[in-house]
């Protein structure tokens, strides 16, 4: 049975931050794939801008407005109790997010956000996650490119192995593209807080259960040479790899011993050497705060490519899983990621979660443990690949 009139809340989903770049870009996606009757609104400062996206979007008649500030606590509760799943694209989060996660927590809605900010998550976990198991309300990050290919490719990999056994999954990530204002804005702000994310990380070792008769971890891999892909493999500093871990913990499926490395695939060496020193240069110049503010505004939050750009750009994530004497190797590829799979990944977790029958959960989860089959099935539709390249 459809979940989509289950509550008497007005809305199914409220788009909160809708008039920024990827917030136009998911109201669009919405607008164009919402099926008939859902109840949806989009939300954010400005009335007038809120109005303006509303008369742009096909079918905008039956759109709703509703007026929030991360700055006024009380608009982001209002907001929530309107609500059955709240999607936010309002960053860098640690700055300007917690607010609507407790604000969903208490009301028992939904929460979806597109963060890649380690401390932020954990930080949640450790402040909101009890309260949402108590209201029933799923609190789930890293629904874009951070972390959906890697985290449901990943599952996708684990179901075409044997059940029961050690697993062992290595993902290799490849993409031409550009980065959104938002996502280099978050980063930014990850490089210059390196402690207080590794104070936020051992807090929430201190109140995660501990997990009894299995195990499942994503150590950092060294750079090396990958034979199973034909490209130099990097150890890439995102959540992605956090995000895997969590949900083969949490589901059986992953098996007694599981272990997920995360690195980008990079063809030539000359590159993978400038790649490491440009990152080890943007960390070192995040923690200028005057450097910090000139990067920040060469690319500022709400900004992006135009369709043509962004027509060109492209993501593959390549997965080699092995376990119980298989091998199998899969791929996740789409189109732009930074900016359109983004906005059609957020899109659609939101109407997974408003209209699919999912399994009972509640608390911080993934989106494999929250969505698994039904949001894999959906991206699919939508045109995002998933597919076994090879087995042995």
């Amino acid at each position: 049975m459809s979940r989509l009139n289950g509550t008497d809340r007005p809305y199914d989903i409220v788009l909160f931050g809708a008039t920024g770049f990827v917030g136009t870009l998911t109201a669009e996606y919405l607008a164009a794939h919402a099926p008939e009757g859902l109840r949806w609104a989009v939300a954010g400062r400005s009335e007038r801008k809120l109005e303006e996206l509303r008369e742009r979007l096909p079918g905008g008649d039956e759109v709703g407005v509703l007026r929030a500030d991360a700055a006024e606590p009380a608009s982001l509760r209002e907001l929530a109790e309107h609500a059955r799943v709240v999607a936010t694209t309002v960053g860098p989060y640690v700055t300007y997010g917690e607010e609507l996660v407790a604000a969903c927590a208490d009301s028992g809605a939904d929460y979806l956000d597109l963060s890649g900010e380690p401390e932020f998550v954990d930080l949640t976990y450790v402040r909101h996650d009890a309260r949402a198991r108590e209201t029933g309300a799923r609190l789930v990050h890293a629904c874009g490119f951070d972390s959906i290919p890697h985290d449901l490719g990943a599952y996708f990999t684990v179901r075409q192995l044997p059940e029961g056994v050690p697993l062992r999954v290595d993902g290799f990530v490849t993409a031409d593209a550009t980065f959104s204002g938002g996502t280099f804005a978050s980063a930014l702000n990850q490089f210059a807080r390196v402690r207080p994310m590794l104070a936020a990380e051992r807090d929430r070792r201190r109140h995660e259960p501990r997990l009894v008769g299995r195990r499942a971890a994503a150590p950092t891999g060294a750079p090396r040479f990958a034979k199973e892909v034909g490209a130099w493999a990097l150890p890439l500093p995102t959540i992605d790899p956090q995000i895997v871990a969590r949900s083969a913990k949490a589901l059986h499926r992953y098996g007694p011993d599981f272990r997920y490395r995360h690195y980008a695939a990079v063809r030539h060496l000359p590159v993978a050497v400038g790649g490491v020193a440009a990152m080890g240069a943007l960390v070192t110049v995040a923690q200028l705060p005057p450097a910090r503010r000139w990067l920040s505004d060469r690319l500022k939050p709400g900004e992006g490519p135009d369709a043509e750009k962004r027509a060109k750009s492209w993501f593959s994530v390549r997965f080699v899983g092995e376990g119980g004497g298989r091998r199998v190797f899969t791929e996740v590829s789409g189109g732009d990621p930074g900016y359109d799979e983004t906005a059609k990944m957020f899109a659609e977790s939101a109407l997974s979660l408003a209209l699919d029958e999912l399994p009972a959960t509640s608390g911080q989860v993934t989106t494999a443990v929250a969505m698994g089959d039904a949001l894999t099935d959906r991206l699919r539709r939508a045109g995002i690949r998933f597919r076994v390249a090879a087995t042995g």
